[in-house]
């Protein structure tokens, strides 16, 4: 296996709190419901929101960052163990198979009003 791509992303809570708050929709044009939520059926927190945004726009850098990725093609879940992953589909797994990727590495961080995130596209 190699590394085909590498992304690298970071959002202020803050600021992406207001976007939410300022655009009616939003949070639906990105996530797909079970980003939204909890296991629990709450609602997931703003930090936790802006870390799987990050991962979106690393997720986009890792591909070459070409247009036409819809935002919803990318879901980003947590295994059992706690352990992030991503799920593509749709203009999102085009690019990638195209690309050849085979595995997807993701980390996420919130912390003192940053998110961040890391993507590794692994062929």
């Amino acid at each position: 296996m190699s590394i085909i791509g590498v992304g690298i992303d970071v959002a202020e809570i803050g600021r992406f709190e207001a976007s939410l708050k300022r655009t009616p929709g939003m949070a639906e044009r990105l996530f797909v419901e079970r980003e939204l939520l909890l296991a629990s059926g709450e609602r997931r927190g703003i930090a936790s929101l802006a870390a799987r945004f990050a991962a979106k726009e690393a997720l986009a850098k890792a591909l070459g960052a070409p247009a036409g990725l819809q935002w919803t093609d990318a879901e980003v879940y947590v295994e059992d163990s706690g352990q992030p992953r991503l799920r593509v589909k749709g203009t999102v797994a085009a690019r990638a198979a195209e690309l050849g990727v085979r595995a997807w590495h993701v980390s996420l961080s919130h912390d003192a009003g940053v998110a961040s995130a890391v993507v590794i596209a692994e062929g």
